[in-house]
């Protein structure tokens, strides 16, 4: 594949490295007040763009097949939302006596927090050929759960902005993310047959917002001297990031192909991706929106955009070899039946 070709393939990734760099070059113009107005445009307007385009695409039709698979919805959602944001609070009461940025462990606690997201996870489970229908029901209740359970859990274990209360932090999430996805999926209902004909790209809609988001984030924090990152805790940040998932797939893959599990192979890849897969796209506007005024929210996001293409590069390397482990066993059940 060409660098070119590799380029495109990545774009959104690059696009993070862009947005990244403009706002470190000019942060004058996203800071709140400057020419962007991101207290109008990102908060309101860009927030509720990414919701309503997650409404619009999120084919609930499709998820009756599924529906009573109910032992693994539980195993998903009680290892994503509750195991794996209490195992990293009990990793950070280690890591915090460490010379780790304090700023970049907050984010960890907030990737741990995060709902699983709309589209990897199904990605990598049919291109293993796991059990698809699991992976998109997981992931689109898993989403539609996260509204209400993320900003609770990152209250519960973070805190918030003391200039933002409660009342005001849950009546702008139910405002620009509960509203936006309700009338998504009421347009979806009349618009159903036109968007499967015409399929557009709501990825590429969300991604390109999410990237406004960014560039304003990050303009805050350029423009605030006081703050600065150290290369070392960033360096180990990623390694505990590639860990954190290497160990938690691991330990998915052995309790979910347990004898007394009740699971197949093809639930197991299902349970693999959509347990440890955390979402950037509706994780980065729960954080604009819970830690509005907070001067560190940049370097808070930052774990959670890392781990975002770490999980994409580490599933991406690992398809075939689970691929291979999953044909193995499912040809030795056929012959042991």
């Amino acid at each position: 594949m060409g660098l070119f070709a590799r380029v495109r393939k990545e774009w959104f990734i690059v696009g993070i490295v862009l947005v990244i760099s403009a706002a470190k070059i000019g942060p004058s113009v996203g800071v709140k007040g400057g020419p962007l107005r991101p207290e109008i445009t990102i908060t309101y307007v860009a927030v509720s763009t990414i919701f309503f385009n997650s409404g619009l695409s999120l084919k609930t039709e499709e998820l009756a097949s599924a529906l009573m698979h109910v032992k693994l919805h539980l195993f998903v959602q009680t290892f994503t939302l509750v195991f794996f944001p209490v195992a990293i609070w009990l990793l950070l009461k280690v890591l915090a006596l460490t010379a780790i940025n304090e700023w970049l462990l907050k984010g960890l606690q907030t990737v741990g927090c995060m709902p699983p997201p709309v589209s990897s996870a199904v990605i990598l489970t049919k291109a293993v050929g796991g059990n698809e229908a699991a992976a998109i029901f997981n992931s689109a209740f898993g989403s539609f759960l996260g509204i209400v359970v993320t900003p609770l859990l990152l209250l519960v274990f973070l805190g918030s902005s003391s200039s933002v209360p409660f009342s005001s932090i849950f009546s702008q999430l139910f405002m620009t993310v509960v509203v936006p996805l309700i009338v998504g999926q009421v347009c979806r209902r009349f618009l159903r047959d036109w968007l499967e004909r015409k399929k557009p790209p709501f990825g590429t809609v969300s991604s390109v917002v999410l990237l406004m988001i960014i560039y304003t984030t990050f303009c805050d924090t350029f423009s605030n001297p006081d703050i600065e990152l150290d290369h070392l805790s960033l360096l180990l940040i990623v390694f505990i990031i590639f860990s954190i998932q290497l160990t938690f797939m691991l330990l998915t893959f052995l309790l979910s192909t347990r004898a007394s599990s009740g699971f197949s192979a093809a639930d197991s890849v299902a349970i693999i991706f959509c347990s440890t897969h955390k979402s950037l796209t509706l994780g980065i506007p729960m954080l604009k929106i819970v830690f509005e005024g907070y001067e560190h929210l940049s370097l808070i996001s930052v774990p959670l955009l890392i781990y975002h293409p770490a999980q994409i590069l580490l599933g991406s390397i690992l398809v075939p070899t689970i691929k291979t482990w999953m044909n193995a066993t499912q040809k030795s059940s056929i012959l042991v039946r």
